[in-house]
Order: structure tokens, then C-alpha cells, then sequence
């Protein structure tokens, strides 16, 4: 049937390794990131950067980070990049197997330090669903009186061999933001890249595919209008960290979201689920 194991990487960080007779994957509890996830048969789904050394403390750059509760930078000086959630210990909550099918559920109990960024009673968690398919969900439940406001993102990197060659289409009709600047409306159905791309789309179709020199990624999603596209080419790769100066040459980012108008008001009580499904097409 399959099994579920909890290792220890080298550098100390707890992961859970997965192996069934449909694919293959690796989930760490710092961040509920996921790295690695492989379908039989096919090639890995998931980038990871050979520069990342897995140190606690730091977001794994690539595989799915878990943006949340905000994305980018927040609005309040000082507060991390991304939120931070994609920093912290998750627990494992639970595994269970059907039919090959391996659903995991990790969950995150918010400390007192972190508090004085999120001072609301919510409860957070998220959900992989692991078979040929990826599944990854962010389910968030309002357990506070009042409403509130917050955007998120899973922070999916994607192996793609040449950017030069890569072609991304679903985009037809929507609307974009890049640079500050918009927004801008998109009548093509594809997008091409020769320069660093970082657009936050709206108003967008819930499937997008990315055609590669290795085949094509179906990439869609749930409860969520807006994603993002990123390539970070040249010159900003060579400021990023944990990322080699050629890596843009084989990734990209593109990201389910609820971010701009798209942000999640949840009122008290009620639960939101943003939800992407990835695939060899």
C-alpha cells in the first residue's frame, strides 16, 4: 500500500517522506512545506533551488511555501515577508490512506511572540492529498466575534528546463498587476518570458498550464480569482538568497492566491479553503 515515515534532514529539520504505489514526496514541518513530489513514472513536479541548505529558520525557496496570513510584505514595519507561517513548526495532525491515496493534515498553533502579528482566535491548517495528482488546501475558521481580513498564497516553484521555451497559457481575459504598475488587462491567452516577470493577476481563470520542453503542468484552483506569475531572470536573481545566479534559467513560480480584490473576509464562524490541484498533463 504505501508507507508514511518521519526523518530527520542532516541540517536538523523533521520531515515526513511518503511512498506509495502512485508517487513519491517529502513534507517538512517547518513551514508545511512540501519540496519534493514525484509521480510514478513521470518527472518530479516541484523545484527546489541546489543553493537552499535547509537551515531552521529559513523558508525552503522552492517547492510550496505557504504565504500566510499575508502575503508579500505586510503593511506594519518590521512584520516578515510572507507572513509567518512558512517559518514556523507545524504539527502533524493526522495520515490517513485510501486506495493508494495519502491525505496528511498539518496544523499550526499560533505562539505568544507570534501573537503581536496575529492577534485573532483562528485556527489554520493545511491538507495534502497525495496521489498522481498534488493537492495542497489552506483552510483557515474564524473562531473570533468579529470579521477578519487577510490574504495568502502557496508559493508553488516549478521546474520548467528553459525559460526561453516555456509557454504559459490560461491567462486570456484577466487582469494584472507587475511592478506597482496597473491595472493592466490581458486579451492573449499566453504569456512568454524574456525579462523578470512578476505579475498578480485577478479576474483569472481557474486553470492555467505550463508547457515545457519536458512536457506540460496543470496548474488550477479552488476558491480563488487571483494568482501569481514570477520569474525573477537576471539581475534579480543575483540578490536573491538560497538561489544560484542561472536558477531563473529553470523555474517559475505560479501560485494560487487570494490576494488584491481577492482577499478573504471571513466573518465570525465561517472557514475558507484555498485550494490548488498540480499534474503532469
Amino acid at each position: 500500500m504505501g508507507s508514511v515515515t518521519t526523518k530527520k534532514h542532516p541540517n536538523g529539520l523533521e520531515f515526513v517522506e511518503v511512498n506509495t504505489p502512485l508517487c513519491q514526496a517529502r513534507i517538512f514541518h517547518q513551514g508545511a512545506q512540501i519540496d519534493f513530489f514525484q509521480p510514478k513514472d513521470k518527472a518530479p513536479l516541484l523545484w527546489v533551488s541546489d543553493a537552499d541548505d535547509y537551515q531552521p529558520g529559513n523558508g525552503i525557496r522552492g517547492g510550496i511555501p505557504v504565504c500566510w496570513p499575508w502575503f508579500g510584505a505586510s503593511d506594519i514595519e518590521g512584520f516578515p515577508q510572507h507572513g509567518f507561517a512558512r517559518t514556523s513548526l507545524w504539527s502533524l495532525a493526522s495520515v490517513k490512506m485510501r486506495n493508494q491515496i495519502v491525505d496528511l493534515v498539518f496544523t499550526l498553533k499560533i505562539s505568544a511572540e507570534q501573537q503581536q502579528y496575529w492577534p485573532h482566535d483562528t485556527e489554520v491548517s493545511v491538507l495534502f492529498s497525495l496521489s498522481e495528482t498534488l493537492t495542497v488546501s489552506i483552510v483557515n475558521k474564524n473562531n473570533a466575534d468579529y470579521p477578519i481580513n487577510f490574504t495568502q498564497a502557496l508559493h508553488s516553484y516549478f521546474p520548467i528546463e528553459d525559460i526561453h521555451q516555456l509557454k504559459a497559457s490560461g491567462f486570456k481575459d484577466s487582469k494584472y498587476i507587475e511592478f506597482a504598475k496597473g491595472p493592466f488587462a490581458q486579451g492573449s491567452d499566453d504569456v512568454l518570458f524574456d525579462r523578470e516577470t512578476d505579475r498578480v493577476y485577478t479576474d483569472l481563470a481557474q486553470t492555467q498550464v505550463l508547457h515545457t520542453p519536458a512536457g506540460d503542468i496543470e496548474v488550477s484552483r479552488e476558491n480563488s480569482q487571483s494568482a501569481v506569475l514570477w520569474n525573477p531572470w537576471i539581475d534579480k536573481s543575483q540578490r536573491l538568497s538560497r538561489f544560484n545566479d542561472n536558477d531563473y534559467l529553470t523555474m517559475v513560480c505560479l501560485e494560487a492566491a487570494n490576494v488584491l480584490e481577492d482577499e478573504v473576509n471571513l466573518q465570525p464562524g465561517e472557514s475558507h479553503t484555498l485550494t490548488t490541484h498540480i499534474r503532469w498533463r
